[in-house]
């Protein structure tokens, strides 16, 4: 009666020990499930991001494409400004009156003068036949360029100047309003993939826990099957040795055979009073031997 007394109460810590490592275990397996939705969760979240930053960074792509294309007619049309201008030019020295400085000389002439009204220090006389000479000058060369422009040809090509002047800044003009419409795409796709980057890192911690509480899970729940496994051998014994005592005695085995059984058995059963673990062999034996 004493040793299926201490069967039981050890029978009772091991199953204690066995249900708290499952309560243990069944705590840490829904922690996992958490874990797994709200890595789940973001890395949903990161993968729309994603997608919408990959929506701008398309858009940005074609803006960039468009302001590639309209830089060529841009730098087309400035190439047609410099060429008419300098059409122009040569068009108006070949038409100037071949008597009298030309225009460059007289334009170069009001511009020193105009120079010196601003930096010297003249008298009135002075400043005033200064200021006549520039009014004089000012309006003959107005005057030639005047002549010059009513010429066939001058008008010809101080209109395609002008268009070309009209089609170099419009273009140019599209140029800087795709350019700043790029950099407002580019600057939200990075925008949306540093709050892409942030979520995936909290998502990359998420899968840690996960694995640290599934590890520790397993653990516990190892934990639990060796203990209700030791329970299972506990009532092994408990059952042989309420058989024994419900079952009249067995005749006895030959002398040789009982005291060496009997020795083994005597430690299998010191092996037991330590809380060693024993296999179903032992308690086999333990029962045959009168043990159990």
């Amino acid at each position: 009666m004493e040793l299926i007394e201490e069967l039981m109460e050890k029978r009772e810590r091991h199953n204690a020990e066995a249900e708290k490592h499952r309560h243990h275990r069944d705590r840490l397996n829904e922690q996992t499930k958490d874990w797994v939705r709200k890595r789940d969760d973001l890395n949903a979240q990161a993968r729309e991001l994603i997608d919408e930053a990959n929506t701008h960074k398309a858009k940005r792509n074609d803006l960039n494409q468009e302001v590639r294309e309209i830089k060529v007619q841009r730098d087309l049309w400035n190439r047609k400004v410099n060429e008419t201008a300098e059409a122009l030019a040569r068009k108006k020295r070949d038409k100037e009156p071949r008597k009298g400085p030309p225009i460059r000389l007289l334009k170069k002439r009001l511009k020193d003068l105009e120079l010196q009204q601003q930096t010297s220090s003249l008298t009135l006389t002075k400043e005033k036949e200064l200021i006549d000479q520039i009014r004089a000058l000012n309006a003959e060369i107005q005057s030639m360029e005047k002549e010059l422009e009513g010429d066939s040809e001058i008008k010809v090509l101080m209109a395609e100047a002008s268009e070309a002047r009209e089609k170099a800044e419009i273009y140019h003009t599209k140029v800087e309003e795709l350019a700043v419409q790029s950099q407002k795409e580019h600057d939200t796709m990075m925008e949306i993939y540093d709050r892409s980057d942030a979520i995936r890192k909290e998502a990359d911690k998420a899968q840690e826990n996960f694995i640290k509480c599934k590890v520790q899970a397993d653990e516990e729940h190892q934990k639990h099957i060796e203990m209700i496994k030791q329970v299972h051998d506990y009532d092994k014994m408990l059952s042989g040795l309420r058989h024994r005592d419900s079952t009249p005695t067995e005749e006895a085995a030959e002398p040789g055979e009982i005291k060496s059984d009997r020795d083994e058995a005597k430690d299998i059963y010191e092996k037991f009073k330590r809380g060693e673990k024993l296999s179903t062999e032992d308690i086999m034996l333990l029962q045959n031997s009168g043990y159990l």
